[in-house]
C-alpha cells in the first residue's frame, strides 16, 4: 500500500513550536529573506497537493493515510469512501492538478520563465518524498513550493511546511542524501488579484444562471472547509487568521461582482469526532436558516478551495443542492479557480516576487509556533 514515510520532523531536543522554524529549516537553515537567488542556482516549482485515489482499490488506503492518528471514527471513513466510489473511486483532484500544471508550464513558457514544474502529494502518489528524491537526482538546488491551499491553518499551511520537512528528512536518510534541494513555500494567496478575479468571474457566472427575478435578492454564501475550533484559534501568528483571511478574500470577490453586497461565510466537509467542536454553521444548516428567514435563492461560492474536487462536488453539488431543493430555494454554485488564466498567472507572479527578492510574506516565512496544534503521535506501522 502506498504510504507516507515516517521520519522525525523536529531535531533532537527541539520542540515543534521552537526556532528554528520549519520555514528556516526547509531553507537550509537560512531565513527565507529578501535577496534574489544566487546566479546559476538550479530552481524548480513544486505543485504540492493533498492527493486522491485513482481507483476503487485506492480509496480506503488513501483515507487511512489522510486520517492516520487523528481519531476519526471508522464509520466516517466508510461514509467518505462512498463519496469516492460514487465517482468510480477516482478523485477529480488528480486530473485537476495535472491540468493546472500543464497550464502553469504553458504560462511559464509564454513568459520566458525557464523553470521545471513538478507535482507531489501529501496523502497519495506521487508522494512528495518520492518527488523530492527525483528533484535531487535531477540536480535541482532550490524549490518554490506552491500549495493548493490559499489560507492560514495547521492543515492549510503548516502541514505543507511539514510535508517539505518530511521529504527533505527522507531524502537526507537515503545513501549519500543531504536533504535534497532547499525550499520555500509560496505565501498565502487568498487576497491575490489573480485568485480574486478567478473567483469573481465564477461568482458572476453562477449568479447569472438564476432566474432574473431572483438575482438581486439571492444570498451570496462563501464556503470553506470546517476545521476544529482549537485549530482555528491557533491559525496564524496570533490566532484567528483562517476565518479572517477567508472573510477578507470573500469580501474582495463579492466587491468585484456587486460592491458592498452582503454575504455569509459558512463551513462544509466536517470530518472529526462529534465530541470535538468544529467551526459552524454547516452549509446545510445555514440554508435551512436562510429559508426560514424567507430568502428565495442562494449562490454558493467555495472560496476555501482552488479546484472542484470531491468535497466540493459531493458536499455542494449533491448534499447542499439537495437541501436547497427540499427547501424550495433557488440554487447556484460558483466554480473554483481551477485553470482560470488569472489564477494560473498568479503562480508565476508569486514565484517572480520571491525570485526578485521581495520580502517573504506570511505562508513563506512563518514563525515557529505559527498554526501549531499538538496532534497525537501517529501509531507505529
Amino acid at each position: 500500500m502506498p504510504k507516507q514515510s515516517d521520519v522525525a520532523l523536529t531535531p533532537p531536543g527541539q520542540a515543534p513550536d521552537e526556532d528554528p522554524s520549519l520555514a528556516v529549516r526547509n531553507n537550509g537553515g537560512a531565513d527565507p529573506g529578501s535577496a534574489p537567488p544566487p546566479p546559476g542556482r538550479r530552481e524548480a516549482v513544486l505543485v504540492l497537493s493533498f492527493g486522491g485515489p485513482e481507483g476503487h482499490d485506492d480509496v480506503m488506503p488513501f483515507l487511512e493515510n489522510v486520517t492516520r492518528g487523528r481519531g476519526i471514527p471508522p464509520e466516517r471513513l466508510v461514509d467518505v469512501a462512498e463519496h469516492y466510489h460514487h465517482f468510480g473511486g477516482v478523485s477529480p483532484i488528480n486530473e485537476q492538478n495535472r491540468a493546472l500544471i500543464a497550464a502553469v508550464e504553458a504560462d511559464f513558457a509564454a513568459a520566458g520563465l525557464d523553470l521545471p514544474v513538478y507535482w507531489g502529494n501529501r496523502n497519495w502518489t506521487p508522494f512528495v518524498e518520492d518527488v523530492w528524491a527525483q528533484m535531487a537526482a535531477d540536480g535541482i538546488e532550490h524549490v518554490y513550493v506552491f500549495p493548493t491551499s490559499a489560507f492560514a491553518s495547521a492543515s492549510g499551511c503548516r502541514q505543507y511546511h511539514e510535508d517539505v520537512a518530511r521529504a527533505r528528512a527522507a531524502t537526507a536518510g537515503e545513501p549519500g542524501g543531504n536533504g535534497g534541494p532547499t525550499a520555500e513555500k509560496l505565501p498565502h494567496f487568498g487576497d491575490h488579484p489573480g485568485f480574486v478575479q478567478a473567483n469573481a468571474d465564477a461568482l458572476a457566472a453562477a449568479l447569472a444562471t438564476l432566474p432574473e427575478d431572483q438575482r438581486d435578492g439571492a444570498r451570496l454564501v462563501a464556503t470553506a472547509h470546517s476545521i476544529p475550533d482549537a485549530m482555528a484559534a491557533k491559525a496564524g501568528p496570533t490566532g484567528g487568521a483562517y476565518q479572517a483571511e477567508l472573510m477578507a478574500s470573500a469580501r474582495l470577490v463579492v466587491d468585484a461582482v456587486a460592491p458592498g453586497r452582503e454575504f455569509d461565510l459558512v463551513w462544509q466537509s466536517r470530518s472529526g469526532p462529534p465530541s470535538v467542536p468544529w467551526l459552524e454553521p454547516d452549509v446545510n444548516d445555514h440554508l435551512r436558516a436562510l429559508a426560514a428567514e424567507g430568502v428565495q435563492a442562494v449562490v454558493l461560492f467555495p472560496i476555501g478551495f482552488v479546484s472542484d474536487h470531491v468535497e466540493v462536488i459531493w458536499d455542494l453539488d449533491n448534499e447542499a443542492a439537495e437541501t436547497a431543493r427540499e427547501l424550495g430555494l433557488g440554487f447556484a454554485r460558483a466554480g473554483t479557480a481551477g485553470t482560470h488564466p488569472r489564477f494560473v498567472g498568479m503562480v508565476r507572479e508569486l514565484v517572480a516576487e520571491r525570485r526578485a527578492g521581495a520580502p517573504a510574506r506570511l505562508g513563506t516565512n512563518c514563525p515557529a509556533a505559527c498554526c501549531f496544534v499538538q496532534r497525537p503521535a501517529r501509531p507505529a506501522r
